[in-house]
């Protein structure tokens, strides 16, 4: 090996060592694991093809088998994330001697998650029929659950909302960051979302932890539900941050509201481009002052 190459490698494998022996962050806790990311995402990916059969997997034929084919998916799946969920609650209570209560209460949240299942179906199909209802360039329901990313990020926040919700550590931000990346939407699973919610185009919506969103809200592309300020750290966890937006708003592209205090009055509508961080009454119209635009033509000459 070459003598300068192999110095650097060897000079590299001890400041390697070092932080490893100085800092146990980058240490697993003994004879600990993390969730798969891997895994998580193909629990998300067979969910979606449970709950809309066809659409994101092999073509199912449902007829009188529908319950056979469910049952078939269903049960291979429960143990899947069951698993996940107790490798999350036993490396966060940090030894093995946790799994006597562990394991029961992965069991316990993993079947009421899937008696949820349900539900979640039902207001996903509110949520294609809201943004079938708000876009005029869908051709069909069909195309907003197969090809809009809005829908499939919000798919995946009811997933990780219901298992932020059993207090599961990891699964739900695993989940909302894979949305992330692959939509350009940021959803905290930990937000509350109502019934009837469609995202339109949707990169760089960002919606926080502790925003509050009614039923029948729609949202374009840029829009940031933030917190005002988050240089309190640790200390604001738990402490509400982001807004609350009531039944009925529309929310236009590069809008910001802010603020956990900041309420949004129900049938509002808040303009592109503009920014908010005190309560806007219902029925409300909000613009940001137009600028200013001078056009000159290819004629004019230069001052």
């Amino acid at each position: 090996m070459n003598q300068i190459k192999h110095q650097a490698i060897l000079e590299t494998i001890q400041g390697l060592n070092q932080n490893y022996h100085s800092h146990e962050l980058l240490t697993l806790k003994q004879g600990m694991e993390l969730p798969s990311r891997k895994a998580v995402i193909d629990v998300l990916r067979a969910l979606k093809e449970i709950l809309f059969p066809g659409y994101y997997g092999p073509e199912s034929r449902l007829g009188d088998f529908s319950d056979h084919y469910a049952g078939y998916r269903l049960d291979r799946l429960y143990d899947d994330l069951r698993s996940l969920i107790a490798t999350a609650l036993l490396y966060e209570c940090g030894h093995e001697g946790c799994q006597l209560h562990t394991d029961p209460r992965a069991d316990e949240v993993c079947a009421a998650f899937f008696k949820k299942l349900p539900l979640i179906q039902q207001l996903l199909l509110k949520d294609v029929q809201a943004g079938f209802d708000g876009d005029p360039a869908a051709k069909s329901r069909e195309e907003i659950i197969f090809c809009y990313p809005g829908f499939y990020a919000i798919y995946i926040y009811r997933i990780a909302h219901e298992l932020y919700q059993q207090n599961v550590p990891y699964l739900p931000r695993i989940m909302s960051e894979y949305a992330h990346s692959s939509t350009g939407i940021d959803i905290n699973p930990g937000a509350q979302i109502g019934e009837y919610f469609f995202i339109d185009h949707g990169t760089g919506v960002v919606i926080g932890e502790t925003c509050v969103i009614g039923d029948h809200v729609k949202l374009y592309q840029g829009v940031t539900l933030g917190a005002l300020s988050t240089r309190g750290g640790q200390q604001l966890t738990g402490v509400k941050r982001h807004p609350t937006v009531c039944d009925h708003v529309t929310i236009y592209s590069g809008a910001s509201v802010l603020g956990g205090e900041t309420v949004i009055g129900e049938n509002t509508t808040i303009g592109g481009g503009t920014f908010i961080t005190e309560s806007v009454p219902a029925n409300s119209r909000v613009l940001a002052k137009r600028p200013e635009h001078t056009v000159k033509s290819p004629s004019d000459k230069a001052d």
